[in-house]
């Protein structure tokens, strides 16, 4: 093909592509057959490459805008799973707490004794008139009425080691010698032993007590500043303190119920009337069955209101029963309410 020939094709080229009519050098109003042809082949050619490129363009538009959406779902449906997740999360911490929530596993048929209620109210009953010895010398009525705070919770510690086998009577009087004589930490940390046995006798086992509350003494002055211990394990730690004083110490003293105090006449009651699962042995062991089921509301109230009932109708040795309110419902009546011997 010639270079004219080829000239001519560009420029008809050229003239397709910017939409302008090719005209013949020769005739303005005829064009050749072959470039007419050739026209037509550019026109296709044209039409060929432009449209798929349209097409194409369009296509990636539409995949782009698929591809967006499936991408915004999947983030969707991502959130919804991870929402569904943590819903089954919190049930489950839900269920935990469930289960390891005191209340429900104490509703849980808990162990109580048969008529507890009754009997502990026909108790308050025959204690209204408050004749008991331990009503009006207790270790609570022990204390100096005009010492000051702190002396008087070492008065009641002391009124406590002293009470031990000992009578509420004659461990009242010996409070009465000893505030009397000054009871202070510091006093007494100085008075000789035989002066001090004298001032407690005849309280059960007094010269032991005379040995456990000089060193008691000691130890709050040094460890306290002349103040008691404020919880039970630092109590039990003092010369003969056990946790029935210990109990009692932080009622009487602090104002604060740490637990029941069990003495003789406490453990003696709750064997009698059944308010153990099974026949105790020690005060420490009757302490923890009461605290198992009675409710701690009733903690405060229920030494001294079973001590004084001890000590009045539910006796150690030959017991009234048949002047107690319990007579019908109390299991050691029913069997007669004969001591062993």
């Amino acid at each position: 093909m010639s270079k004219r020939l080829k000239l001519a094709g560009l420029s008809a080229s050229r003239t397709l592509r910017s939409g302008k009519t090719l005209v013949n050098a020769d005739s303005s109003e005829k064009t050749s057959t072959y470039f007419g042809d050739e026209e037509k082949r550019l026109a296709r050619t044209s039409t060929k490459k432009h449209i798929p490129i349209k097409i194409k363009y369009e296509i990636e538009n539409e995949t782009d805008v698929k591809e967006t959406l499936i991408k915004s779902e999947d983030v969707e449906l991502s959130t919804g799973i991870q929402d569904i997740k943590t819903e089954e999360c919190e049930i489950k911490n839900e269920n935990v707490e469930l289960k390891l929530n005191p209340k429900n596993v104490k509703d849980k048929k808990q162990w109580m004794p048969p008529d507890w209620e009754i009997i502990l109210e026909n108790i308050k009953e025959m204690r209204k008139s408050e004749t008991a010895p331990v009503d009006t010398m207790g270790c609570h009525k022990c204390t100096d009425p005009d010492a000051s705070p702190v002396v008087s919770r070492y008065q009641s510690l002391v009124a406590l080691m002293l009470s031990s086998q000992t009578k509420d009577q004659v461990t009242h009087a010996a409070m009465q010698r000893l505030n009397t004589y000054g009871c202070k930490p510091n006093i007494i940390a100085a008075t000789p032993d035989d002066v001090l046995g004298k001032l407690i006798y005849p309280v059960g086992f007094w010269k032991k007590k005379v040995e456990y509350i000089k060193k008691t003494s000691v130890i709050l002055l040094d460890k306290y500043g002349g103040d008691i211990p404020k919880t039970v394990k630092e109590l039990c730690e003092l010369p003969g303190v056990g946790p029935k004083m210990a109990h009692l110490c932080m009622r009487t003293a602090w104002g604060e119920v740490s637990g029941i105090g069990v003495d003789t006449h406490v453990h003696r009651i709750a064997n009698r009337l059944g308010w153990v699962k099974k026949l105790t042995k020690t005060p420490e062991q009757t302490r923890n069955e009461l605290e198992d089921w009675l409710p701690k509301p009733l903690w405060s109230e229920v030494n001294h209101l079973l001590v004084g009932f001890g000590q009045e109708t539910c006796l150690p040795r030959f017991p009234k029963c048949s002047e107690c309110l319990n007579k019908d419902i109390c299991p050691f009546a029913s069997k007669g309410g004969k001591t062993k011997k």
